[in-house]
């Protein structure tokens, strides 16, 4: 190893450290080591925005968009007020049934939209509850991951994937889904069970909450049928994205523009409203993983970690499930599946392509669920993070890991298993 790669390596650990430690703002900190690897050239900078994937800054900022105007309609109080009437204004109840709803929309549409969707309308659950947002936010996390991980569309790693291998929708809801489907279960379980204490309603609130007409909660009639036409029609690109052979975040770009229009909004008080310090941290984040693969320390890890199987593949599929499963929640998942890609075809270029697909599932069930073992190791969480922490719920980096290891090494062994009896 070089002097070079040491450098650009300890850089990349002092600022995950200060994410960690929370003593400077997450934007700036991945910003910092961003600059500080321009400035030593440690990449050049047209390599560095080579690196920033667009699709994601573009499908945020559209979506984010799209939000905030639907929230002046007073959509989502109506149904944070609904959800809460449905299960008798019980929290365990409703922390259940939010995260089966998460999961499902994250799989079918994608686990970045969703928790845009969704976190709006828990945030005022929990308020007109009076109890914890901790536990609606940290369930949202966990089951976007989860559900996310199902289907094609449900996570851009997935998409990656599947346009390198060659595989369809179907494919993934045959081989993954299935498996997903059983971990969704157990997950759900489990997370109800931790937070069940933490969540007591009085019965003054349940009364209070029942006696609620959720119905006046809706501010502009007209303005909630124009977002949800809008939003409707979104999400429909979403679905058929591969046939219109478009980008999601080009759809959700022109879904917004259109919204914008249609609604008469004010561009510049809009702008205002979009978390712009989420939007810097992804690209300060892609740059720093950016670097830390042209430099060859992501290339040399994955030839290194090919190289303890002997070109089996039965070992190569366990060691790609738990190493790409521990590094995404370091690393985050996207810029990590992109260098493990050309190392699955390179192991499967002389075998038949029946024989490789295990290892693409394997690669496919340990980036998505293992995004799941920090907030910055997917794009949903980072999202989350920061809307915790604009919002005042107490959601820590290092709190979450109580939570996210646990649950990421307990859906990887489950993966394992799964991958074991299915496929060998």
């Amino acid at each position: 190893m070089t002097i070079h790669m040491i450098i650009a390596i300890l850089i990349f650990i002092v600022v995950y450290a200060l994410l960690i430690m929370e003593k400077m703002n997450k934007a700036v900190a991945v910003l910092l080591g961003a600059s500080l690897y321009l400035v030593f050239h440690f990449i050049p900078f047209h390599e560095a925005v080579e690196h920033i994937d667009m699709n994601v800054i573009f499908l945020l900022i559209g979506m984010m968009m799209i939000v905030k105007i639907t929230e002046q309609s007073g959509m989502f109080e109506y149904v944070a007020i609904r959800g809460a009437k449905m299960v008798n204004a019980n929290p365990v109840a409703f922390l259940a049934v939010l995260f089966l709803i998460t999961a499902f929309f994250s799989a079918m549409l994608d686990n970045v939209t969703t928790v845009l969707l969704v976190s709006p309308v828990t945030l005022l659950l929990a308020t007109q509850m009076e109890v914890p947002a901790l536990p609606f936010i940290v369930i949202e996390i966990i089951a976007s991951n989860v559900g996310g991980t199902a289907t094609l569309i449900g996570d851009p790693p997935n998409i990656m994937i599947g346009s390198a291998a060659g595989l369809s929708f179907m494919d993934f809801l045959v081989n993954v889904a299935p498996i997903i489907v059983f971990i969704s279960l157990i997950v759900m379980g489990i997370m109800v069970f931790l937070f069940r204490k933490e969540l007591v309603v009085s019965d003054l609130n349940k009364k209070r909450i029942l006696a609620m007409d959720e119905r006046k909660m809706i501010h502009n009639v007209k303005l909630m049928k124009k977002s949800l036409i809008v939003l409707g029609c979104v999400i429909m690109g979403f679905m058929i994205h591969g046939f219109l052979k478009t980008e999601p975040s080009v759809i959700a770009l022109m879904g917004a523009c259109i919204l914008i229009l249609w609604s008469e909004e004010d561009l510049e008080e809009l702008l205002k409203k979009v978390e712009w310090d989420t939007i810097l941290f992804f690209i300060g984040l892609f740059i720093m993983v950016g670097v830390l693969e042209y430099a060859g320390i992501i290339g040399s890890l994955a030839k290194w970690m090919i190289s303890l199987t002997d070109g089996d593949l039965m070992k190569t599929s366990v060691v790609l499930l738990f190493i790409s499963g521990i590094f995404s929640g370091i690393l985050d998942n996207i810029p990590l599946v992109a260098t493990f890609i050309p190392i699955v075809k390179i192991v499967g270029a002389n075998v038949d392509p029946s024989q490789i697909q295990p290892l693409w599932w394997s690669l496919a069930l340990g980036s998505c669920l293992g995004g799941n073992g920090t907030l910055v190791g997917a794009s949903a969480n980072v999202i989350m993070f920061g809307f915790a922490r604009k919002n005042n719920v107490p959601l820590t980096f290092v709190g979450y890991l109580k939570y996210g290891i646990p649950m990421t090494l307990l859906t990887l062994f489950l993966s394992y298993i799964y991958i074991m009896w299915r496929f060998y």
